[in-house]
């Protein structure tokens, strides 16, 4: 593996014979132009970027000047800069990041210098997982595999990186968890996850190099609330942490067995809507009519942060089940999600704030003729599923054979950011298809680049 990869110096030997190749120079340009095609194709489809209910909120950040639940201002700054271009500026910057980190990836395993392969599993990726639909998507979704993949790259594959590499990569992640809490909290959690798995002799896995991922994950908490205040004059953290705890404790019925045995109690100011109350966190949170939005000051108040205390010391039990199902139901979720019928918020919004964009939002597929995510997730979801029982046979055959270390340690950080993205979005909010199909064609393209892998090395023996 060493005499694939190299040194620094015959990685730039190789570049040179690379550039100063023009017929070689040309087929790449054609690949890269052919990845940044299929990566945009859903946008170019639908005649504008793909939006979703949460846009607006984002991008209503800056132009505001204030914080919103779960909603990054950092995020929402980089949305505004994308308006003079209609929003082309932001999904082509989102999808060149995830054409060059497959191609980087690629190339520290030991697949480089292949861009019809590059090309082709970026095909495959468009055609059977959501990651062409979350680059062209005005949301920080692509940012979590982006994350994940870089801190692969730099805790497994450093020695293979060029030093811009390194600093490019560490960006990828510091930009990407202010863009989301829960991708902070991803981040950290694979960061200790492999500290501890390499501790494990039985998991055999590559020396980790640790001391500049970290750097780059901490950075990014402390960009978190840094941001914040560069961008709304607030220094804080983004806001709702415990207002999404509270919606996940309402859909799993806490909530209610709390009003049941309390209420009345003028002190609850809940107790006013047992008699409506729905076992729903998307109700409880989103919905006009909800307590949460009809009580003014309700987020983050001592009633809420009250409530989630005394049922963690009333039903233990209650809570540990819960979120264990929560995160099992998180786990196990990766159906692609577009919506098109309910981006009224985001619709409104930017025709209020950017009203030369409106005609053009309003053509779009998306607006004009919704259409329905079921026919792709019938290609999405078992192509996942099998993605990710393929990792799993992997690396429980990897001696057999012959997986390189690398492409292990691949698998198992996939395994990892999975995890950590279940654990952090089912337990801390509620289970959603959406945070998990996020994540799950890194799954699929772990999967690939296995099977590539194996295949030329058959070839070089086939060969000799």
């Amino acid at each position: 593996m060493a005499d694939i990869l190299g040194g620094g110096a015959a990685r730039g030997a190789a570049l040179g014979a690379r550039i100063s190749n023009p017929r070689r120079a040309a087929v790449w340009t054609l690949a890269s132009i052919g990845m940044m095609l299929l990566l945009l194709a859903p946008a170019i489809w639908n005649g504008f970027a793909i939006i979703f209910p949460d846009t607006g909120g984002y991008l209503d950040r800056p132009i505001l000047g204030t914080l919103g639940l779960g909603r990054s201002a950092l995020y929402g700054a980089f949305l505004y800069l994308g308006v003079p271009s209609h929003f082309w500026l932001n999904i082509v910057l989102q999808s060149a990041m995830t054409a060059w980190l497959i191609v980087l990836a690629l190339r520290t395993h030991g697949l480089g210098g292949r861009p019809w392969l590059a090309l082709g599993i970026v095909a495959f990726l468009t055609v059977a997982t959501s990651m062409p639909w979350f680059a062209a998507q005005l949301m920080p979704d692509i940012l979590f595999a982006a994350a994940a993949l870089a801190l692969h790259l730099l805790i497994f594959r450093d020695n293979a990186l060029a030093h811009w590499e390194r600093l490019a990569l560490a960006a990828v992640i510091v930009l990407a968890m202010p863009s989301h809490m829960a991708a902070a909290g991803m981040c950290v959690g694979i960061l200790i996850g492999v500290a501890l798995l390499t501790r494990i002799r039985a998991f055999a896995l590559p020396e980790a190099r640790l001391t500049f991922a970290a750097g780059a994950v901490t950075a990014g908490l402390v960009l978190c609330p840094v941001s914040n205040y560069a961008i709304t004059g607030n220094f804080a953290l983004t806001p709702g942490g415990s207002s999404f705890v509270f919606g996940r404790l309402v859909e799993d019925g806490i909530v209610q067995r709390y009003l049941d045995e309390k209420c009345p109690d003028p002190a609850l100011r809940l107790c006013a809507f047992t008699a409506t109350f729905q076992s729903d966190a998307d109700w409880w949170l989103w919905d006009g009519n909800s307590p949460f939005r009809k009580l003014q000051n309700f987020e983050g108040s001592a009633e809420e942060k009250a409530i989630i205390a005394d049922t963690l010391k009333l039903y233990p039990a209650m809570h540990v089940l819960a979120a264990l199902r929560a995160t099992l139901d998180q786990l196990a979720r990766f159906a692609t999600e577009i919506t098109g019928a309910n981006n009224e918020p985001t619709i409104a919004m930017l025709k209020e704030h950017t009203p030369a964009l409106f005609p053009q939002l309003m053509r779009a597929r998306q607006q004009a003729t919704p259409f329905g995510i079921a026919p792709i997730n019938a290609l999405h979801v078992p192509v996942a599923a099998l993605a990710f029982v393929c990792l799993g046979a992997a690396l429980l055959l990897r001696r057999r054979l012959g997986l390189p270390d690398e492409l292990a340690a691949l698998a198992v950080t996939v395994f990892l950011a999975l995890a950590a993205n279940a654990a952090i979005c089912g337990a801390f909010s509620h289970a959603v298809d959406r945070y998990q199909s996020r994540l799950a064609w890194l799954a699929v393209l772990a999967a690939a680049m296995i099977a590539a892998w194996l295949y030329s090395r058959r070839s070089r023996t086939a060969a000799n």
